[in-house]
């Protein structure tokens, strides 16, 4: 635990002195010494200055040596690849996105390991500095073995082991999470849940899924399945055959339903759901239709969710959750039927939710891995605001 404590310290409060460390850690001075000796020697220290102290006397002061080890993070989607990686204080360092190879399966694992090729060349990042990275992938991951157990987006993902196939392309560990839970991550880490304990991430665009956070700690369940919240049975028969690949809630508020709706209120302007929004603001009555039908649809959904869980802050994420028409619409409907209790909040990170989720937990991993902490039941606490800095 010293070793943890004095790495948390520097991280969070450095350039740091060693009896400021002692003072904060509460560990003697001479266990602190030999703990920043021994983190120095083997290259996670490096001494920044010196400080003066109050009676004249100065002290060395010792911060992270930023460049001890890398982490990449990777938003993958059904159309787009979006990595970046990033230094052991989680400043990233290197970042692209480009468009995901459809053949899926391991083609789409050889063009993640160019592309982390590319970034750390990007970067300037010797061999073997990559330590771990993060994946966030549409469908069910089981926790246990890191498969993906359903990935429509994907083609062939559900037929490989895609986690023993990325470390053996990458050389480094891998997890593997999906990809709205880790934008719930990257919320709690850097967005607008650092202080919210008990908080679901929806997001919505061409689907729908749910990251749940309770007590801090990100919910899975016993096969990954939480927070799937497609399948409710909200919005159209669960026993319904035509709903049981998407789930009765997608196909009832998904963007396929939203168009299909702006049309049979008799819409005919708008090709998309981006049509219906820009219809909205003409004040086309076919799509304010729609969307008020969508909200109220999407907050019998957050009624469910509300009673099982009680989360005290739904965040709405995706091309579609963020847009402030649907959002004040949801806030009106919350206010009048469920007496203003549940707040709604859009994604402070926006597109970038994933991507900053899978950078902490990447980190997170090494962090605890490095300083033998893997048994401890708590998420290594990582300094806020360095992941969505760029190079």
């Amino acid at each position: 635990m010293s070793v943890r404590s004095v790495i948390e310290a520097v991280l969070h409060r450095g350039p740091i002195s060693r009896a400021e460390l002692a003072r904060i850690t509460g560990l003697s001075k001479q266990t602190t010494s030999e703990v920043v000796r021994a983190l120095e020697d083997s290259g996670w220290l490096r001494v920044r200055g010196q400080t003066q102290g109050a009676v004249g006397r100065s002290a060395v002061t010792y911060e992270i040596q930023q460049d001890a080890a890398f982490v990449l993070g990777v938003d993958l989607g059904g159309t787009k690849i979006h990595a970046a990686l990033a230094n052991v204080v989680g400043t990233i360092v290197a970042e692209e996105m480009e468009p995901t190879d459809s053949r899926g399966g391991l083609a789409v694992v050889e063009q993640i390991g160019a592309l982390a090729e590319r970034l750390a060349r990007k970067a300037g990042l010797a061999p073997g500095g990559l330590r771990c990275a993060a994946m966030g992938s549409p469908g069910v991951v089981d926790p246990r073995s890191g498969k993906i157990e359903i990935a429509p987006n994907i083609p062939g993902f559900d037929r490989i082991r895609v986690a023993d196939e990325l470390e053996r392309r990458l050389g480094c560990a891998v997890v593997i999470e999906n990809d709205v839970n880790l934008a719930a991550m990257g919320e709690q880490w850097q967005g607008c849940c650092k202080d919210v304990r008990n908080f679901a991430f929806i997001a919505m665009g061409t689907g729908i899924g749910m990251g749940l956070v309770l007590d801090g700690r990100l919910a899975r369940g016993a096969s990954g399945a939480a927070g799937e919240i497609a399948f409710l049975p909200v919005g159209g028969d669960a026993f319904d055959s035509r709903g049981q690949f998407h789930g009765p809630f997608e196909t009832a508020i998904g963007s396929v339903a939203i168009l299909q709706r702006y049309r049979g209120f008799g819409g005919r302007m708008a090709q998309d759901v981006r049509g219906v929004f820009a219809q909205l603001s003409q004040g086309e009555e076919a799509a304010i239709a729609t969307l008020d039908e969508t909200a109220r649809v999407m907050v019998q959904g957050m009624m469910a969710i509300r009673a099982v869980v009680d989360p005290e802050l739904i965040v709405l994420g995706g091309s579609i959750g963020v847009r402030d028409e649907l959002i004040s619409r949801l806030r009106l409907l919350v206010a009048r039927h469920l007496g203003g209790a549940l707040r709604l909040e859009p994604s402070a990170l926006g597109s970038r939710a994933t991507l900053v989720g899978a950078v902490g937990t990447a980190l997170s991993r090494i962090h605890d891995s490095l300083f033998g902490l893997t048994s401890l039941q708590s998420d290594f606490a990582l300094p806020a605001g360095k992941a969505t800095e760029t190079a």
